[in-house]
């Protein structure tokens, strides 16, 4: 996988402080879901899937942050937690309402990971390059 060693100053640094800034949320928020908050839970009722979805957006959540914290992992884990907040953001205008700004901020938060280190991708899709 590319490592940050292809980015150049400027890119590691939005890079690292974009990555550290949504995994923090993201430990927080996933964890949050993991331990049963009862504002999670009431979520997730609202939602109406059961807290199967909880559970597992949690572990996604705390899985994705973690990668996002281990350079050769970052692209796929910002990646992750990208698609995760656009479902995010589709359940706050489409089913439960509320602000979909949070997940608004964290999906271009960690957009801008993927696109960094879109190279990364390059290296899975085509290993022998």
């Amino acid at each position: 996988m590319a490592s940050s060693a292809q980015l150049n100053k400027t890119e590691k640094i939005v890079s690292w402080s974009f990555r550290g800034l949504a995994a923090a949320a993201f430990l927080a928020a996933g964890g949050a879901k993991l331990a049963g908050v009862s504002m999670m839970v009431a979520i997730f009722d609202q939602i109406g899937a059961g807290q199967w979805l909880r559970i597992l957006t949690g572990a996604v959540e705390v899985c994705g942050a973690i990668a996002l914290l281990v350079p050769t992992t970052a692209a796929f884990g910002a990646l992750v937690l990208a698609v995760t907040m656009i479902f995010a953001v589709l359940t706050h205008l489409f089913v439960i309402g509320g602000s979909p700004v949070p997940a608004i901020l964290l999906l271009l938060l960690t957009g801008t990971v993927v696109w960094l280190h879109r190279r990364a991708f390059a290296t899975i899709l085509d290993p022998f390059r």
